[in-house]
């Protein structure tokens, strides 16, 4: 396997210390805080461990980033076994650093049922093999790119991802706020439905908060705007692969009082809907750099 995918699903398996407890750590690439996709997926990773009928899968999860992550130190993951029903379990998760919440997440599991079905269409949008790829957006706009960022800008992913509607993030100019971005990871993923799930909750942070921002000509590093996740919920509606091509649709029908709302919606390449997404972000300007 890939060596970045495998870095990636061993971070997501959590080590279990005690009952209903779980220890994470953060890869040590330089980051100033813990990405908060990480925290959702290994939170995730910790709620699914308690839940013994493997029939059982995440439907939903709602989220919320209390303090920044310590990149330093290990994340405690505290599980709370809230409820198991006949058809619905629940759980509620804890991450601790330093004595003090840094996350919270609510998790609903269902086992599998028919019923009605309906679903949004998939945008007639190109395919990923007809957008650039990250290497060659990065060699398109390397005169931007800070020197001191080159290392950690050019490092190889675990999740490879092609923009429908690409901006220089280091030098934007305002585009509309919505895009679609297609992701999969970069070697084959093993069966498990619920780590498929945990992978997806990890990747569905990378872009979303960004397109809030879209319309005003910013990049998350510009020096006078702090950028940070509030609070994050997603659906999971059919079972996937993440080693498949997902298209990523996203928009942003406001931002204001320093925060930005965004919307995703995930289709599988067959036009099935896979999940759906809402976050709500920091998006603050300073009257000074610092």
């Amino acid at each position: 396997m890939n060596q970045e995918l495998s870095d990636l699903l061993d971070l997501l398996d959590l080590e279990a210390i005690e009952v209903n407890i779980f220890r994470g750590t953060s890869p040590s690439e330089g980051w100033q805080r813990v990405y908060g996709g990480q925290v959702i997926g290994q939170a995730l990773v910790a709620a699914s461990r308690t839940v013994e009928d493997t029939t059982r899968t995440a439907h939903s999860l709602h989220g919320y980033f209390l303090r920044p992550g310590d990149t330093t130190v290990p994340i405690l993951y505290s599980v709370d076994r809230i409820r198991d029903g006949k058809s619905f379990t629940t759980r509620r998760v804890v991450a601790i650093q330093h004595g003090e919440a840094i996350f919270s997440m609510s998790v609903s599991f269902q086992v599998l049922e028919s019923g009605l079905e309906h679903q949004s269409d998939k945008p007639d949008v190109p395919p990923p093999e007809s957008c650039l790829s990250q290497q060659e957006l990065r060699e398109k706009y390397a005169t931007s790119i800070p020197q001191h960022m080159t290392k950690q800008v050019n490092q190889s992913q675990p999740i490879e991802m092609r923009y429908v509607e690409p901006i220089n993030e280091f030098d934007p100019d305002p585009h509309p706020p919505f895009q679609h971005v297609w992701i999969k990871t970069v070697d084959e993923m093993p069966e498990d439905v619920r780590l498929n799930q945990c992978l997806l909750a990890y990747a569905s942070d990378m872009t979303l908060l960004d397109t809030s921002y879209r319309p005003h000509g910013l990049g998350s590093r510009a020096k006078n705007f702090q950028v940070a996740s509030l609070d994050h919920a997603m659906w999971f509606h059919k079972s996937f692969r993440t080693d498949k091509w997902m298209l990523y649709q996203q928009d942003s029908p406001f931002s204001g009082g320093a925060r930005g709302f965004t919307r995703g919606t995930i289709f599988g390449t067959n036009g099935d809907l896979i999940a759906s997404v809402a976050q709500e972000g920091l998006i603050r300007l300073r009257n000074t750099p610092s």
